[in-house]
């Protein structure tokens, strides 16, 4: 067993490239589950040795592939707090959130043959858990669209608009009704704690969700 800093072997690009690969599946997967987009746009995959619905579509393919491409160097430098994917209603109210809580040990206690699968497992068990979470949520009204939002620390956030890692797709500051929602139900979906990376996911819905 191995203590490392965070700097040694560059981990923080290794939890980067974990988490958003990671990320884009969980996208992807929400849109599916909770009926975004129809479900013909949608093939079965096999992702983390799970089943999981990837869409089809170019356009959004490439929205969320370009949007995890800028969020990759913010968890690089463990400056990304959460990523939220916010589904909102016709008028652009968010009826639902869905809350990755990302967090990195400054210490890394590793077994390198072990941590990749070890991580591999826990992010399978967040997947499955975002399969069956419309159990656990009321049906949205038609018509809803999505965007992701990301909360970063505060020398980040200074730091964001000087940054432009793909040309014409700028970070821009997120509306107050994307981010906040009147007294919404909480619900908590799973907690991975693993020694790269810890995350929480959880849901925050609107009680009234009728248009």
């Amino acid at each position: 067993m191995t203590t490392l800093t965070r700097q040694d072997l560059n981990f923080g690009q290794v939890v980067a490239d974990i988490l958003c690969e990671f990320l884009e599946v969980a996208i992807h997967l929400i849109l599916y589950v909770r009926e975004v987009y129809p479900s013909g746009i949608f093939q079965k995959r096999k992702k983390y040795n799970v089943p999981v619905q990837m869409s089809c579509h170019p356009e959004l393919n490439q929205y969320i592939h370009d949007t995890l491409h800028c969020v990759k160097p913010l968890i690089e430098k463990n400056d990304a707090e959460k990523v939220v994917v916010v589904i909102m209603d016709k008028e652009h109210h968010p009826v639902e959130r869905f809350v990755f809580e990302i967090s990195q040990p400054p210490l890394l206690s590793i077994s390198s043959d072990t941590l990749l699968s070890h991580v591999e497992q826990l992010l399978r068990a967040v997947i499955l858990k975002i399969s069956v979470c419309d159990a656990l949520l009321e049906n949205n009204p038609p018509g809803c669209t999505f965007t992701v939002l990301v909360h970063t620390r505060e020398a980040a956030t200074r730091n964001m608009e000087k940054v432009q890692v793909i040309k014409d797709f700028p970070w821009i500051v997120a509306d107050e009704q994307e981010v906040h929602m009147q007294e919404p139900r909480l619900i908590p979906l799973k907690t991975m704690t693993s020694d790269i990376v810890k995350m929480q996911l959880y849901v925050e819905e609107r009680a009234q969700k009728a248009s």
